[in-house]
């Protein structure tokens, strides 16, 4: 318990003299890199593996601070939940079961508890501390090699469906569809299938009935943003967990609102992360644009698998990267 307190007063203490817009990204990272190490408790050599990825991209970060103007603050965000936080986002709550802070288990409640999880999910946008900005710019072969670096990995699509829906339920990718077909048409077929299988469910999202102004989809795009420029769209993102409400079934923050998210979907059983496959499949997008109160950008629910927008193999060193495009890890415990 001592350790707690003490990594949050930390953490506060970090969040409260947090980032400024007039830093340089260079300068933005190296704060969130002592932040995750203090809030997370990562090792030296942990933090050291993950430098070295952002250190391969002039991008990465929490926005281009030239030009993101975030409408909310970590001092205004920790003042809105109540000072602290201490009372809603409490990192040992699963630390006995996932093993790390700020993560939460994913199972089925129907037919399990907590304790049979084998995998847990971040709670948070990476870098996973609350009251943090989203990192975005991030290509998804990034992304994987960040959460490795973690000891962790992307998620398959129907984990991070899980996580949002409530309930974990076994892989249900129907790989015949795929066969002998090229990545985009194979991503199709698969993604029709499935979205036709949950299309009874689509008024379900992490916070059940969709609200405006529970999640962080309250932002704007910056004037002039053509969609994806780094010099002239700010990732104009919430801290995470600013809104403690938008907290889905299993205890997992902003997956509606905020940055959208990297993860896998296999196209073959061999590229399922979730049986240990480091080959991976082609990318899949899902979450909410921060905008998404006002524009709705593309149709969502907690099951709902996206169009092969900007399509590639995970892996691909030409992955998609976007100033509303970040990601968040999972972990096997078991």
């Amino acid at each position: 318990m001592m350790r707690y307190h003490f990594l949050w007063s930390a953490l506060v203490g970090l969040a409260l003299s947090g980032p400024a817009l007039s830093q340089t990204l260079a300068e933005n990272n190296a704060a969130m890199f002592e932040q995750m190490q203090q809030a997370r408790g990562l090792s030296s050599a942990t933090i050291s593996r993950i430098k070295e990825i952002f250190a391969g991209s002039s991008v990465i970060g929490q926005g281009n601070p030239s030009v993101t103007r975030h409408p909310l603050t970590p001092q205004q965000a920790a003042k809105k939940i109540g000072g602290s936080g201490e009372s809603v986002y409490r990192n040992g709550d699963f630390q006995e079961i996932c093993g790390a802070p700020y993560m939460a288990p994913l199972y089925d409640p129907a037919t399990q508890s907590a304790s049979d999880a084998k995998t847990c999910i971040d709670m948070f946008e990476y870098p996973n501390v609350p009251l943090a900005y989203p990192v975005v710019w991030v290509r998804a072969d990034e992304a994987a090699r960040i959460c490795a670096a973690e000891g962790k990995r992307m998620a398959d699509a129907h984990e991070w469906e899980g996580a949002s829906a409530g309930a974990l339920l076994p892989p249900e990718y129907r790989f015949d569809l795929a066969r002998g077909l090229g990545l985009s048409a194979a991503a199709g077929r698969l993604r029709k299938a499935h979205n036709a299988k949950w299309a009874a469910t689509s008024d379900q999202f992490s916070i059940g009935k969709w609200r405006a102004g529970i999640c962080a989809t309250g932002s704007s795009k910056s004037p002039g943003c053509n969609g994806g420029s780094f010099s002239g769209c700010g990732s104009n993102t919430y801290p995470t967990g600013s809104f403690p409400a938008c907290k889905s079934p299993l205890g997992v923050y902003d997956l509606d609102g905020n940055a959208a998210e990297h993860m896998n979907l296999p196209l073959a059983e061999d590229q399922m992360a979730s049986r240990g496959s480091t080959k991976l499949g082609v990318t899949e997008m899902k979450g909410s644009w921060f905008i998404w109160d006002t524009i709705r950008a593309h149709k969502h629910w907690s099951r709902w698998r996206a169009p092969f927008w900007h399509g590639t193999r995970v892996m691909a060193t030409n992955s998609h990267h976007n100033y509303h495009l970040g990601f968040r890890c999972v972990k096997d415990v078991r």
